[in-house]
């Protein structure tokens, strides 16, 4: 007894779907592990200081940029600042233009990868669009922090 279909025509319609089959498999395995390469993971200062963040793997990072923490690198073209959540600070440098919004003291995201030193090169640079907008993770850990300190000082 063989599980195979006795006539020419069925087997070649069994072979196309088994290939189809295969063919769709691949492709959205491919799909699946390329786009895991490209996501982006929310990484407070604090979770960065705690050794939580990953090395060369591609990170958000977002808080406050200190005030006179912004300097220029001596290449001219890369931009070095200071993130605060107000309880850690992380260094981001960007090689690049920074947004029109971007202030000391105003909210700032930096996508990019943590080096050895700790420093986060970033390859893009967000800053807040309003005076009242903040992206959900960094008002999140901000109110966190906040909430923290006012225990604290009871």
């Amino acid at each position: 007894m063989s599980i195979l279909p006795k006539t020419e025509q069925r087997r070649r319609r069994l072979a196309l779907v088994l290939v189809l089959v295969f063919g769709i498999g691949t492709a959205v395995l491919l799909i699946l592990f390329d786009n895991k390469s490209a996501l982006s993971m929310f990484y407070s200062p604090t979770a960065i200081a705690n050794g939580k963040a990953p090395l060369k793997r591609r990170i958000d990072v977002g808080g406050i940029v200190v005030k006179g923490s912004k300097k220029r690198l001596a290449d001219g073209v890369t931009v070095q600042f200071v993130v605060s959540d107000m309880k850690n600070n992380i260094t981001v440098q960007y090689k690049g233009i920074l947004p029109d919004m971007f202030a000391e003291g105003k909210g700032a995201v930096a996508k990019g990868k943590l080096n050895a030193n700790g420093i986060l090169v970033a390859d893009k640079v967000l800053a807040k669009h309003d005076e009242k907008y903040m992206p959900p993770p960094v008002k999140k850990a901000l109110q966190k922090q906040r909430h923290v300190k006012s225990k604290l000082s009871q």
